[in-house]
């Protein structure tokens, strides 16, 4: 998707240097990747995306480069498994691949893309899929009617709202950061919001999380987490983040903790929606692998997914990601 790949784009036009993008614009079989996945690829080699996880992405840098040194931009058949030797096996998402290739777009383009990814807001992009391949944007999917063309609506990152600036509190800040979360901790005690050792950039507020959360409240796509193991900060970010959207409230805590935290809470409405402890059972102990375990559990929530092996499951590995992009109809 354009959002993997844009922080690249960025730093390679800020050094000076030209961007050929490969696009997935359709497909006639399965894949791993969904349509709009995109490579990024610079005349040094340097590149990043992929396009099927691995099957093809030789192919398409080869054409990306070809595109660099002056070859035309245009749309392209990949056929999976066609750099094979005829005793090697094709993989299983085998199929052709529609790669569109095109310089990254300038101007306005790149201004509303770089705006938008920046201050989280929701944006469409379209682009041509014959010559001369000219790119559009607009709020909204639905207002970019033109035909011929690929649309894909990028979607505002969610966020990740912590309650306590604590080492976990650290630990999660950082993991989230390639998942696309947008982090906010929240805590009252000033030592912890000074302390530092949250990641640069972290969004940090020095106050109550039921007063924060009131006046900011968890959209579905939200996740709430609170960290701080004092019942004075706690009690009152579950009381808040309950009584809003939040799709995944849960609590830091021992099984014990979290028996005293339900004699405590238990009355509340929607409490059957707040996890704790936080988690799955990955049987680590250091805060980062407690991070991992947490974010594992938001990202599974999001999906409505259990989260247990892949290897005992039989829904698909990798469903449909909903209407982030939409074809436009020749």
């Amino acid at each position: 998707m354009l959002t993997d790949v844009w922080p690249f784009v960025e730093e390679q036009r800020h050094h000076g240097r030209d961007v050929v993008l490969a696009r997935l614009v359709g497909r006639d079989g399965p894949g791993s990747r969904p349509l709009g996945a995109t490579m990024a690829v610079t005349r040094n080699g340097s590149w990043r995306g992929s396009l099927s996880g691995g099957c093809v992405e030789g192919i398409v840098l080869r054409a990306a480069t070809d595109v660099l040194e002056g070859r035309e931009p245009h749309l392209m058949t990949v056929v999976v498994g066609d750099d094979l030797m005829p005793w090697e096996e094709a993989p299983a998402c085998g199929g052709e691949l529609q790669v569109l290739l095109t310089p990254a777009p300038g101007g306005r383009a790149y201004d509303a893309i770089t705006q938008a990814l920046h201050a989280n807001e929701p944006l469409a992009v379209r682009v041509g899929l014959t010559a001369p391949f000219g790119w559009d944007t607009a709020p909204e999917a639905s207002r970019l009617t033109a035909p011929g063309g690929f649309v894909e609506q990028l979607p505002t990152r969610p966020r990740l709202l912590l309650v306590g600036a604590t080492d976990l509190a650290a630990e999660l800040a950082a993991l989230a950061g390639p998942l696309r979360f947008e982090v906010v901790v929240i805590d009252p005690r000033q030592a912890f919001v000074d302390s530092g050792a949250l990641p640069a950039g972290t969004r940090t507020v020095l106050g109550w999380p039921d007063r924060w959360l009131a006046e900011n409240p968890p959209r579905p796509d939200d996740a709430v987490v609170v960290l701080t193991h004092d019942p004075r900060i706690d009690d009152r970010g579950i009381r808040a983040a309950l009584a809003g959207g939040a799709g995944y409230v849960a609590a830091l805590g021992s099984r014990a903790t979290h028996a005293q935290r339900m004699r405590r809470l238990g009355h509340l409405p929607g409490i059957g929606r707040l996890c704790g402890p936080a988690g799955l059972d990955l049987g680590g102990q250091s805060p980062a692998e407690t991070a991992l375990s947490i974010l594992a559990e938001v990202v599974a929530a999001r999906h409505g997914r259990a989260g247990g092996p892949l290897r005992t499951g039989d829904l698909p590995i990798r469903p449909p990601r909903g209407p982030v992009r939409v074809p436009s109809q020749n």
